[in-house]
């Protein structure tokens, strides 16, 4: 839009931003974004009855009635992006950007928890990672509230990254790995390391610093570019880590200092997380003892690698997401979970957004899981048809209702569970029958 400082003037008397009218207003600049199927237009005066202070639409004769509760867009999601752009410059704040296609948002959780031991953080909140969500985070930031903010990058496709990056201008930033997710968007595995380096291509156009895990064969050479480089966790990285073997579910790791941290946090996958969030921690100058303390506290509670102890199972509840990598990840750590292999179940849902790789990626998990020492394995989803091709043990359900109901008929007792799937799975629910 033509003048994004008159409207920065109203964020400024503002409370919060919002985007969706049914959410208490109560003195906030609401932008009237709009949907598939409808128009944000018509749900602006609603807002303004529950209290917002001021409205974004794309009606200029709206606009032109009301001056003083209306501002035109004729993009109000561009507007929301370009007053968000705006904001940031007028912050002189460490900004860390985290993408990557596992475990960004344990990776910020855990970051977060570290860096506020010693800073006022502003973080995302929940998955507001995406062309929306960024915006929203970065307007949630208060230059004389916060010292630092934690951004996460959520992408599909290419030129993403490179987006919220041009909003977001982050002086620092981490990917945590590169797998393969979103294979559809980014059109296959070469496209996902593309897309996710181009938070590595921005900081090193704009002088800032990369956090890179050497222990992903791809990252060092896609943060070379990057003159300020922070490593970790190899022994001769700048922060090196080392995952120790305890025989627990929850991860232990040994800091660079020799301290030992017993994680909370189920599965080793998570240790380049922990250890990135160390590197983190120490490079901004949090105290070792301040490191070790944040990520032992740190409790997951949003389905990802969540350990539940029911009553009557152990279960690993990792169902927040899933792509051939995660899943490969999730089921080898679960299998070196103490036991025997008899008492271990896995349920397992469709991962999403494979496009035309995800008959091959389901039939190469069906083989994997083949191998594996799990006494039960159960499938559900449409594409995990393609999975249960590979063993008449395994026990496959169409649809999510006919794995529940196989479930309550089961009653398991004495079973350590994984239970994994795409989030539009929702496989979470399975819970109660365990």
């Amino acid at each position: 839009m033509k003048d994004v400082a008159a409207l920065y003037a109203h964020y400024q008397q503002c409370t919060a931003v919002s985007t969706d009218s049914r959410q208490a207003q109560d003195g906030t600049l609401f932008f009237a974004l709009n949907g598939l199927s409808f128009r944000g237009r018509d749900f602006a005066p609603q807002a303004l009855d529950k209290g917002a202070r001021h409205a974004v639409v794309d009606d200029a004769d709206l606009a032109a009635t009301d001056p003083a509760r209306y501002t035109y867009a004729p993009d109000p999601l561009e507007a929301l992006q370009q007053l968000a752009q705006y904001h940031r410059r007028q912050l002189t704040i460490p900004v860390l950007a985290i993408t990557g296609s596992n475990g960004k948002t344990t990776t910020k959780e855990l970051v977060n928890a570290v860096l506020s031991r010693r800073y006022r953080v502003q973080y995302t909140r929940g998955n507001l990672n995406n062309h929306i969500g960024v915006p929203l985070t970065l307007l949630s930031i208060r230059p004389h509230e916060h010292e630092l903010a934690i951004v996460e990058m959520g992408a599909n496709h290419q030129g993403e990254i490179t987006l919220l990056s041009s909003l977001a201008e982050p002086t620092h930033g981490l990917i945590t790995n590169i797998g393969k997710a979103h294979l559809e968007g980014f059109g296959g595995a070469e496209g996902v390391a593309r897309g996710k380096s181009e938070l590595f291509k921005y900081l090193a156009a704009h002088n800032g610093t990369a956090f890179i895990n050497t222990a992903d064969p791809q990252l060092p050479g896609l943060g070379a570019q990057v003159a300020q480089r922070v490593t970790y966790p190899n022994a001769g990285d700048t922060y090196p880590a080392q995952l120790v073997h305890t025989g627990k579910a929850t991860v232990t790791l040994r800091l660079f200092d020799n301290t030992l941290v017993d994680a909370q946090i189920t599965g080793d996958y998570n240790f380049p997380n922990l250890a990135a969030a160390a590197a983190v921690g120490a490079a901004f100058g949090v105290p070792v003892a301040d490191i070790a303390q944040a990520l032992a506290g740190y409790s997951p509670t949003n389905n990802r690698s969540q350990l539940v102890q029911t009553g009557r199972n152990t279960l690993v509840l990792d169902a927040y997401n899933a792509n051939p990598s995660s899943m490969a990840a999730a089921l080898a750590s679960f299998t070196q979970r103490p036991g025997d292999a008899t008492d271990k179940v896995v349920i397992l849902g469709d991962m999403f957004e494979l496009g035309p790789e995800s008959i091959t990626e389901h039939q190469a998990l069906g083989q994997l899981l083949v191998k594996l020492p799990i006494g039960f394995v159960a499938l559900c989803g449409h594409e995990m048809r393609y999975a249960a091709e590979a063993s008449r043990t395994f026990h496959y359900f169409p649809t999510k209702a006919e794995a529940a109901a196989w479930l309550q008929q089961q009653q398991l007792q004495g079973r350590q569970v994984l239970i994994k799937g795409s989030r539009g799975m929702g496989l979470e629910t399975l819970v109660e029958f365990l």
